[in-house]
């Protein structure tokens, strides 16, 4: 833990997916707690991907100080190499002109 909080606060992007960790004990908990503080203090655009590692930056205090959450852990990492999303296909196949409003 320690390398990590001294390397964060320098470093320009960080991309966080997965907890460390059983973040759902307590005693085991206080790792990704202070990985969460440590991602929050860094300078560059810090981003939290899977939702484990959103609510343990949620617990930590810390959401607000990030960049970006994304609640899905795996979608985000296919969209960051290049993967389509297959929600995201879907629509594109999908005439919108043919959806009838919501009201």
């Amino acid at each position: 833990m320690t390398r990590f909080q001294h390397a964060l606060p320098e470093t320009g992007t960080v991309v966080w997916n997965g907890p460390m960790g059983v973040v759902e004990q307590a005693p085991f908990a206080s790792g990704t707690e202070e990985l969460a503080k440590a991602v929050a203090r860094a300078r560059g655009l810090t981003v939290a991907a899977g939702g484990d590692t959103v609510a343990a930056v949620r617990r930590a205090g810390v959401a607000d100080e990030l960049g970006y959450l994304s609640p899905s852990g795996a979608a985000f990492l296919k969209a960051l190499e290049g993967q389509p999303l297959p929600g995201v296909a879907a629509l594109s196949d999908v005439n919108l002109r043919s959806v009838p409003a919501a009201r």
